[in-house]
């Protein structure tokens, strides 16, 4: 018969804790909004005094920067789940576009953590921005197989698509106006490249 190995339920108990603190932190920056979460709220979601936190989180700061790393986490995950791209480099474009957008909206104060500086003197430590580095470099891998190789077509690609992002959120949040155009945006980047392909939109 197998031994099974020992568990270290010490560990255990504590990695759940930090889940729900993250947790709570969650809830209060989607509610209330990122820059107003407190470590006394935090506690008073959890069921812990504020000083408590400092056991599993040595600052507020570093409950964010353990956020920040997470979301980055989460937008890799949001790519594995779904199905593979397709083979046609503006379809597999599209298909990019689509799927950032739909993560970014899904959660504002999660794409404000990620992409905006909205929490005051915060800066993500090496270890959570590692993170963000292995998202950027799965969207470069992709970005190649659809035939994206300069710098600055990269570039052009983060700023068009977060721009419809940001548009969305800010003029049309919980509807479809900007992910509407993301054919014809994927249509326009991909003529200025001049990756080939049947076009995405037939007519305006």
């Amino acid at each position: 018969m197998t031994a099974l190995p020992n568990r270290d339920r010490r560990a255990e108990r504590r990695a759940a804790t930090r889940a729900e603190i993250l947790e709570a932190a969650w809830l209060i920056a989607r509610r209330d909004g990122l820059a107003v979460i407190t470590l006394r709220e935090i506690g008073q979601q959890v069921g812990m005094q504020a000083p408590s936190l400092y056991s599993h989180f040595d600052s507020k700061n570093a409950i964010y920067d353990a956020m920040f790393g997470q979301a980055w986490q989460q937008i890799v995950e949001w790519f594995d789940e779904r199905p593979a791209a397709p083979q046609r480099p503006r379809r597999a474009l599209l298909w990019l576009a689509e799927g950032f957008f739909d993560f970014s909206v899904s959660d504002l104060a999660r794409y404000q953590l990620m992409n905006r500086a909205v929490v005051p003197d915060f800066q993500p430590s090496e270890e959570a921005y590692a993170h963000s580095q292995a998202a950027y470099e799965r969207m470069l891998d992709m970005l190649r197989q659809a035939g994206v190789r300069r710098q600055a077509d990269v570039d052009l690609w983060t700023a068009v698509t977060g721009g419809a992002v940001d548009q969305q959120l800010a003029n049309d949040p919980g509807g479809t106006r900007w992910r509407n155009q993301l054919p014809r945006i994927v249509d326009m980047y991909a003529d200025e490249l001049g990756i080939p392909g049947p076009r995405l939109r037939r007519s305006r």
